[in-house]
């Protein structure tokens, strides 16, 4: 099919953006089927193989649909739905699909300058937004360092922890989520199967310590941690602020605060993973800070690069140091005279098209205070469906901060991932999170109050339904 068969663009006139549910024929439509038969062909052997499984457990069909464009809180498929975008690309798409200033800025950088040079030759992008970065954390002399995901941003800050303290150990969470690549994967306490069949080249030193989800947790949490950090080995603790992945577990008041006493007295770094937490999602810039602890490390991704690829690992001065001088160099590396700098970088590390981005969606959350709007609109939310979600919902519990919401219901996964299905079937876009029995949702941080009060009354029906 030629792009001028394709349904035409989410129209931008109007109240486009914030358009409830249309749906032409029930999703998905035969010509998502028709791409998604052409992309089996190609397309790694593992996708199919999860709807496969998944379908088998759900026993409903789990093709998926085709996007081909988005405005605003809406997104369209190739059958001409439309739908409510309540994923919002797992969280990244802080400021919706197709920000004018962010497409604006793309078109302007695109014109002067498209590739960079790295750390050799850095763009003038680049040092405007690692001095923007900078500014982010809490105290001054703070060092940025440019990543394309996520993960690259958590490896940085495993590397940074080994070279600062000279100790490989490292502490994580059970339902802990930090990416999937080589280095981050031996911390993921999500799924077991994620890291197994890559084992045998992950970290030994990863020791993981169950998330407190309730206060009466908290205690013994900090007491397994304490004990780790006490033998000596770990050079790092690495947390969630809030478990995204996990469930959208808010941990109870003083966790952070106990983390943060732990490693200043066992001089590990403490690393917190803002990746989904910050830059407005849970109602704060960065929530660690918010509430009341300054990390060694903080690392930052997904809407940062307004679409683009671009993360960022920001430390503490002094522990960024460790990079100009390691702790710990090999002795046979110290024998040979090796005792330079350690370095971490890639070819489209400090991508000038995504660093200009980048300012863009900064300006952009700061101008519009959208960290004080989610907050705002997140505590609504969450009002609104729990006045809803009466016990004919089976709804067990709906938690969340900022526009970073979960709900968990009775039932397990099957329940959960059926709500998913329904909504999908009804216009409403949710994926889901924990052991699959809670719906994590976090639309855009612009999304109006009136597509989070349509999306309340739909789920309250669906989950009634789906409870008889």
């Amino acid at each position: 099919m030629a792009l001028s068969e394709l349904p035409p663009p989410i129209d931008e006139s109007g109240d486009a953006g914030a358009e409830l549910p249309l749906l032409r024929t029930p999703p998905p439509g035969a010509m998502s089927k028709a791409w998604i038969a052409r992309l089996q062909t190609v397309d790694a052997p593992w996708t199919t193989a999860r709807r496969e499984r998944r379908a088998a457990f759900t026993g409903l069909d789990e093709s998926p649909i085709v996007l081909t464009s988005a405005k605003g809180c809406n997104v369209a498929d190739l059958d001409g739905n439309r739908y409510v975008d309540f994923v919002a690309c797992f969280g990244a798409a802080l400021l919706g699909h197709g920000s004018t200033r962010v497409a604006r800025s793309l078109e302007m950088q695109s014109e002067r300058l498209v590739f960079g040079l790295g750390d050799v030759f850095p763009s003038d992008s680049k040092i405007a937004l690692t001095e923007r970065l900078a500014r982010l954390f809490p105290e001054p002399g703070a060092r940025v360092m440019l990543g394309l995901s996520g993960a690259d941003a958590i490896d940085a800050a495993m590397k940074t922890a080994l070279l600062a303290t000279g100790r490989p150990g490292i502490v994580a969470f059970e339902g802990g989520y930090h990416g999937l690549a080589t280095g981050p994967l031996a911390m993921n306490g999500l799924r077991p199967e994620y890291r197994l069949p890559f084992g045998a080249h992950l970290s030994s030193h990863v020791r993981f310590v169950p998330y407190p989800k309730a206060a009466d947790t908290l205690e013994q949490t900090l007491t397994i941690v304490d004990d780790l950090a006490q033998k000596g080995e770990i050079g790092a603790i690495v947390v969630e602020p809030i478990l995204g992945r996990g469930g959208v577990y808010v941990p109870p008041a003083g966790f952070l605060a106990g983390l943060r006493e732990i490693a200043t007295r066992t001089g590990a770094l403490l690393v917190a993973d803002e990746i989904w937490t910050g830059l407005g999602r849970s109602g704060a810039i960065l929530r660690s800070v918010e509430d009341g602890v300054v990390p060694d490390v903080v690392c930052l991704g997904k809407g940062l690069g307004g679409g683009l690829p671009m993360s960022a690992c920001i430390g503490k001065g002094a522990v960024m140091e460790a990079w100009r001088s390691p702790k710990g160099v090999a002795p046979e590396l110290a024998e040979a005279g090796l005792h330079g700098e350690a370095i971490h970088t890639a070819t489209h590390f400090g991508n000038p098209l995504a660093c200009a981005t980048s300012i863009a969606v900064l300006d952009t959350i700061f101008g519009q205070k959208l960290h004080l709007r989610a907050r705002e609109e997140g505590e609504a939310f969450v009002a609104m469906l729990r006045e809803a979600c009466g016990p004919e919902t089976k709804v067990r519990e709906i938690r969340g901060q900022g526009l970073m919401v979960g709900i968990e219901v009775e039932g397990g996964a099957q329940r959960g991932l059926g709500l998913a299905r329904d909504l999908l079937m009804t216009g409403w876009l949710v994926l889901t999170g924990g052991r699959g029995d809670v719906l994590t949702l976090t639309p855009p941080l612009t999304i109006p109050r009136a597509l989070l009060t349509a999306f309340t009354e739909r789920f309250a029906q669906l989950a009634a339904m789906r409870a008889l």
